[in-house]
């Protein structure tokens, strides 16, 4: 790999004009266990290893840029929150954040529920064996040959988003000759502490029906009286990326109001709620995510006081950890190509991967860490930017961050944390072809998602 110099950037800021870092870090090597999944580590040459192999061998028989994900660390996830939340509720894990055939099974054997929001998520739960009645099935505007579907192969529970899908769910099963389990989104007046597009419990957006003006509470009315629908529970998410447990209480203490009304004017207890997903990951040293059990303790508690203060026997509790579960368990590896220093701001550095496999930064303004893995540098810190490779000025990997004053073309660095959402979102702009998805574990690495050829690009193009 190519060593030679360059006139840097920055050594260090105090101030930052966007971002997130102030100082440089003490050590550019050290790895920081909150960003990073378990079985991460730098050889005695100094190279970044996963499930026991280096980066540079990834790089060399699967490519970059590339998602590299920790399977040991994925199931280990599974585990905790399975464990957690123990035989008395359900965990059900978010497939929008990473969904595989692969994930689908591990999943299965480690015990959890899965949760799809579109008919090619439903497929591929199928195709890879999650039994039916494990799936529950969201989305604010299901059509109606995914909810055939659904009914047809039996899950577990569809998540009613409004009044127009109750009427249609009801026509659908009474159609097949089934009785259809279900639940009703409501959205509950809480705006989740985090960016304003994934904000989506306050009533102004596009998801549920609205506690407020008794919408929730005629939502279910309608449920009631039809034959072909059981209603199981009241389902609610307020947000994601969310660290501070106070916004589930406040949405734990409506939703168990609307059961109490719900029991008060139909003699029905409700057996369940969802209280969704969005508990925030480490994506930076700065972040402070809660653990599993600590998690299941606050919910627990939280929906037994206001069940206790209500009269109700307690329902069965049921999350969605997604980008909780895979979020760190995965990190993109990336080669260095064009360095470029602006003397006085900071250095562009340049990746052969960007917004393609990566979009959170330019839609959500996300904030990454970023590692030299290729090697261990003394070098002093310089203030980069990390950029892809497209004709796009909002092609932002990582906003602001520090890396070794010697890098230079050719050398690997990789993102933490990418496991959630960044394959799922990645698209093909500028052609781009999307990188492959590699499981590594215990010193064995296999594709679980291949990566795009050129074949697959036009393919689809018929001419």
């Amino acid at each position: 790999m190519s060593r030679s110099a360059h006139p840097a950037g920055p050594r260090h800021a105090d101030v930052l004009p966007e971002g997130h870092y102030t100082a440089p870090p003490t050590d550019l090597n050290a790895l920081d266990a909150k960003v990073w999944s378990r079985t991460v580590d730098r050889n005695t040459d100094g190279v970044l290893t996963v499930g026991g192999i280096d980066v540079a061998t990834l790089a060399e028989e699967f490519g970059t840029p590339g998602y590299f994900l920790d399977e040991a660390d994925f199931r280990a996830r599974c585990r905790d929150w399975r464990e957690a939340f123990g035989p008395d509720a359900d965990v059900f894990y978010a497939g929008k954040a990473f969904l595989s055939r692969a994930v689908v099974r591990w999943l299965h054997e480690e015990g959890l529920n899965l949760d799809v929001c579109s008919g090619g998520e439903l497929a591929t739960a199928l195709a890879a064996g999650m039994p039916a009645e494990r799936i529950a099935f969201h989305g604010n505007n299901k059509t109606v040959a995914e909810i055939e579907r659904a009914i047809e192969v039996g899950v577990g529970r569809i998540v009613l988003d409004s009044f127009q899908e109750i009427v249609r769910v009801a026509h659908v099963a009474d159609r097949l000759g089934k009785r259809q389990r279900v639940q009703i989104r409501v959205t509950v007046g809480v705006e989740a502490h985090t960016h304003e597009f994934i904000a989506t419990a306050h009533e102004d957006q596009k998801f549920g029906i609205a506690l407020a003006d008794g919408e929730a509470a005629e939502a279910v009315r309608r449920t009631l009286k039809l034959d072909s629908l059981e209603l199981i529970g009241i389902h609610s998410h307020i947000g994601s990326q969310i660290f501070d447990m106070a916004g589930f209480e406040v949405s734990a203490r409506r939703v168990v109001g609307l059961l109490a009304a719900v029991r008060d004017e139909h003699g029905v207890e409700l057996p369940e709620i969802d209280l969704g997903g969005g508990l925030g990951i480490a994506y930076t040293s700065e972040d402070d995510p809660r653990e599993p059990q600590e998690i299941a303790k606050a919910l627990t508690e939280i929906v037994g006081r206001e069940c206790a203060a209500a009269g109700l026997r307690a329902p069965r509790i049921s999350v969605e950890p997604g980008r909780a579960i895979v979020g760190p368990t995965a990190f993109t590896l990336y080669e260095v190509g064009t360095i470029k220093p602006l003397e006085g701001l900071r250095t562009y550095v340049s990746v052969d991967g960007g917004m393609s496999d990566n979009i959170r930064t330019a839609l959500y303004d996300a904030e990454y860490s970023v590692s030299l893995v290729s090697r261990v540098s003394d070098a002093e810190p310089m203030l980069v930017r990390v950029v892809g490779k497209h004709c796009e000025s909002g092609d932002i990997v990582v906003r602001d961050a520090f890396l070794p004053a010697d890098l230079a073309p050719g050398d690997l660095v990789a993102v933490p944390a990418t496991g959630a959402y960044c394959r799922s979102m990645a698209s093909n702009y500028n052609h781009a072809l999307r990188p492959p998805v590699v499981a590594v574990s215990e010193g064995e690495a296999r594709v679980i998602v291949r990566r795009e050829t050129e074949e697959d690009l036009l393919r689809l193009d018929v001419g």
